[in-house]
């Protein structure tokens, strides 16, 4: 196909001016048909209030009549440095057989159902496997439901199984459904993914959007469609089916124990393939695990606050006083401060912070976007890494950090949110009131003193890099910006050890699988280790 890059058109244009700016870049007559796609899309603010858009198209066919042209040979002739022919290969999933003739003992197992665990049941479902899933929390429909729950309740109200951490669709579920990701893959299993995210009801814009994002909102219909998918080619998914133990013979998975939340019943499942598929907040599996002295090694993490701002603010700054409506602009900001760098991450746009609490005793948040990205507040996480020189070497010593934070942050906040004007987070006082920003909260919230929950040296780290960051994006440390916190769910503080084949470098059988399991941050990098996973159970399974 030929790449065309660099169109550039203004931010209003027609599918019309797109479609005759890749004519007149190839050069064909109005009679001529032509088919082509859009590969990415990003903005050009530069020049602000001046925008552009600026699109890379990709196309697949030009016709004259009923003549095709070479688009190869059409590359060369154009001599055009931003048309190139490239050879795009689709994903393809290893070719298995036996195929719906898998016997019950080989069926692959997935614990957990979020992003690793969906499309590593799908792609199993979708070979003929007939996975078994076993979820801890809720159905998404059920989830939405307990959530709002205890967002509208109090600390009473959480459900230890199903709550912003836990159920189906992971933590993701109850965040922007950010998409973008640092991850680089060339056999096309990013590009999968999204395309199985539109399948089952995104928005197609996903797939070319230089930084796409589905929603909570939609993010939920997905995972709902893509479950129902799983149950129709033979898979199982069970929820509220917590795994409370491995059972091992001679270094290899023989057998899981499982408590059905509902009956409060432990029943024994065996199987030969599991995949853990955890979030990383199933501390209570990490434990589990560490008894069975499964290879694991503790990680850096990042903690810190959530920091609102009003959204208009942050369009001020991304577009100027454009004329163009414009989507609510997003930003990306970080500071070195001596030994330590202080960063934003899993910026919403027009969002919430929501209490992302799973234990008792215990507060994080987390921030949150509906697919129209239209509340009035803008917020991020404002964070810094921590490693095992801060919080010990040991492999459970993050979870403990971890968590005498969040002891700490619900204190400050009374069991509730606790909030701060960053003016008096700087002066160590709590606050007595909002200024022009009234904070967007999932949740109830109380105005604490936030330097409470941190060490010292992290709060004087984020002071200065808040100001810091003001250097490139002026008044990003404005005084009646509203902090939030703890963020301690960044990332999940260990690691658990495999090999070359993705197993567990401890048990055979065994395979650790995205975020929780550490070889993952954030949905498609997380969906894209569940690919991967699967991939090696599926042959292992075919070849027994």
């Amino acid at each position: 196909m030929l790449r065309i890059n660099q169109i550039k058109l203004k931010p209003d244009h027609s599918a019309e001016a797109l479609e005759q700016a890749v004519r007149k870049v190839l050069r064909v007559k109005e009679s001529d048909q032509i088919t082509f796609y859009i590969a990415k899309r990003s903005l050009d603010a530069r020049h602000k209030p001046e925008l552009l858009y600026i699109y890379s198209v990709d196309v697949t066919e030009i016709n004259h009549g009923a003549t095709s042209f070479d688009l190869k040979k059409k590359a060369a002739q154009l001599k055009n440095r931003n048309i190139l022919w490239i050879e795009k290969e689709k994903y393809q999933f290893p070719k298995v057989t036996g195929g719906g003739l898998v016997k019950e003992a080989d069926r692959p197992v997935i614990i957990g159902f979020g992003p690793a665990g969906i499309f590593a049941a799908l792609k199993l479902a979708e070979a003929g496997l007939c996975p078994i899933v076993y979820e801890r929390g809720d159905s998404v429909e059920a989830r939405k439901d307990k959530v709002e729950a205890f967002w509208n309740g109090n600390s009473l109200d959480l459900d230890l199984n199903t709550n912003v951490q836990f159920g189906e669709g992971g933590a993701g579920t109850f965040s922007d459904g950010k998409l973008n990701t640092m991850i680089k893959d060339p056999t096309g299993r990013i590009r999968e993914v999204l395309q199985i995210f539109v399948e089952y009801g995104a928005d197609p814009s996903i797939l070319y959007v230089n930084k796409p994002h589905i929603g909570t909102d939609v993010l939920a219909d997905v995972v709902r469609n893509i479950r129902k998918r799983i149950i129709s080619l033979g898979g199982e998914v069970h929820f509220r089916h917590r795994m409370d133990n491995l059972i091992l013979e001679n270094g290899q998975i023989a057998g899981i124990e499982v408590t059905d939340l509902n009956q409060q019943i432990k029943k024994i499942h065996s199987c030969r393939s599991v995949s853990l598929a955890l979030g990383h907040s199933a501390r209570d599996t990490f434990e589990m695990l560490n008894n069975h002295q499964l290879a694991m090694e503790p990680k850096a993490f990042a903690v810190g606050l959530r920091m609102e701002h009003p959204q208009e603010y942050v369009n001020a700054n991304a577009y100027g006083d454009s004329a163009y409506h414009m989507p609510a602009a997003d930003y990306k900001v970080t500071y070195q401060t001596g030994s330590r760098g202080v960063y934003s991450f899993c910026m919403c746009p027009g969002g919430y912070v929501v209490n992302a609490s799973s234990e008792e005793g215990s507060l994080a948040v987390n921030g949150m976007s509906y697919s129209g990205r239209n509340g009035e507040n803008a917020n991020s996480a404002m964070i810094v890494t921590v490693t095992p020189a801060d919080f010990g070497t040991n492999v459970l010593d993050g979870i403990a950090f971890q968590r005498k934070l969040e002891k700490a942050a619900f204190k400050a906040g009374k069991g509730n949110v606790p909030v701060q004007l960053f003016a008096d987070f700087e002066q160590n006082q709590t606050s007595k009131g909002f200024g022009i920003v009234k904070p967007s909260i999932k949740g109830r919230y109380e105005l604490s003193n936030l330097r409470q929950i941190l060490p010292d040296e992290l709060n004087m780290a984020l002071i200065e890099g808040i100001h810091g960051c003001a250097v490139h994006m002026k008044g990003f440390d404005m005084e009646e910006a509203v902090l939030s916190g703890v963020e301690s769910r960044t990332s999940s503080p260990l690691r658990i050890l495999r090999n070359e084949n993705l197993e567990s470098i401890s048990v055979r059988g065994l395979y650790p699988c995205g975020e929780g399991a550490g070889f993952a941050g954030g949905i498609t990098s997380a969906a894209v280790d569940g690919i991967k996973v699967a991939e090696k159970m599926a042959v292992s399974i075919v070849e027994r």
